[in-house]
């Protein structure tokens, strides 16, 4: 074996890093493992995303980012499925919250 890093191996101060911040406990070890694997993936990607973008920029590596790396549920939108799948008996209510979530929705999507 080479003393050569494997490329998504993470770096001894990220894993010093990450220890760190652990402080140690039940599971630990499994826990680091999985930022391990996390950090890995996430080199992976951004390398297949590279090489789309160089090879093929046609396709557009952000499809591939955005589908591997999908963003959770902003509350806006958590919200608004809440809201149409609950029956609501007083429809002027119903319309309050629904203005109110896609009003919300509005404000996150401007922070972006």
């Amino acid at each position: 074996m080479t003393d050569q890093q494997h490329p998504i191996t993470p770096p001894r101060e990220l894993v010093r890093q990450w220890t760190e911040e652990d402080k140690g406990g039940p599971g630990w070890a499994s826990r680091i493992a999985t930022r391990a694997g996390q950090w890995g993936a996430d080199q992976e990607l951004e390398a297949c995303c590279e090489w789309l973008d160089y090879n093929c920029p046609s396709v557009g590596a952000h499809h591939l980012r955005n589908d591997r790396r999908p963003k959770p549920p902003t509350l806006a939108e958590q919200g608004l499925t809440a809201l149409r799948s609950t029956p609501c008996t007083e429809q002027c209510h119903y319309d309050a919250l629904l203005a109110a979530l896609n009003r919300l929705k509005q404000l996150e999507d401007s922070d972006d």
